[in-house]
């Protein structure tokens, strides 16, 4: 039986992270756990993303996908953390890389890491859940974290040289597969404890 298609969030439109520019050309990549992505072109700007490429540079990470229906080539690529909770062992494959460094970030990527699940191109675009690399459901976030909060922090750290201030999600946009350093993932797992900024 056919795997279901998912794709993780591409390209950054003109006017955000979360905006589709055109469809590009997807090709299928598979790294050595079984993860793989759809991601837009990026740029060679410097972020902690860019510097660490190609090294064993995280434990943590960040990974796009698209929560509502959107027909690509005449295939639907939604797919929510709800649609991982209902897989099979709440485990999925994902398909699609088009970004050259998306794929060396996959494949740095090993088992039982955990990455947040990021809800993408859709009106209130945020961190939904929780999840392991192959990529497996841990849980879903006590609140949903808005791509709109995240803003406000990372602008604020970046004064303040808190631990947002390289955050890819702001720095790498085009990306759908990121990594994020250990001060990132616990700054935002402590936010689902507080009241909305």
């Amino acid at each position: 039986m056919p795997k279901p298609r998912k794709r993780l969030a591409g390209a950054a439109g003109p006017t955000g992270p979360d905006n589709k520019g055109p469809a590009g050309k997807r090709t299928k990549t598979k790294n050595p756990v079984g993860t793989s992505a759809t991601l837009g072109n990026s740029s060679p700007e410097k972020t902690s993303a860019s510097k660490n490429c190609g090294k064993n540079l995280s434990s943590y990470w960040l990974m796009k996908s698209e929560p509502e229906s959107r027909l690509e080539k005449g295939v639907d690529v939604k797919f929510s953390i709800e649609d991982l909770k209902a897989q099979p062992k709440q485990t999925a494959c994902w398909d699609g890389v088009r970004n050259y460094q998306a794929r060396n970030f996959l494949r740095a990527m090993q088992l039982g890491q955990e990455a947040f699940f990021y809800h993408s191109n859709c009106k209130e675009p945020g961190i939904a859940g929780l999840v392991k690399v192959d990529v497996q459901f841990v849980r879903m976030m006590k609140r949903y974290i808005t791509l709109a909060e995240l803003k406000t922090h990372y602008q604020a750290h970046k004064t303040t040289g808190g631990p947002l201030k390289n955050m890819a999600l702001f720095t790498r946009q085009r990306l759908s597969v990121q990594p994020l350093t250990r001060e990132e993932f616990d700054f935002i797992l402590s936010l689902e404890e507080k009241e909305p900024s």
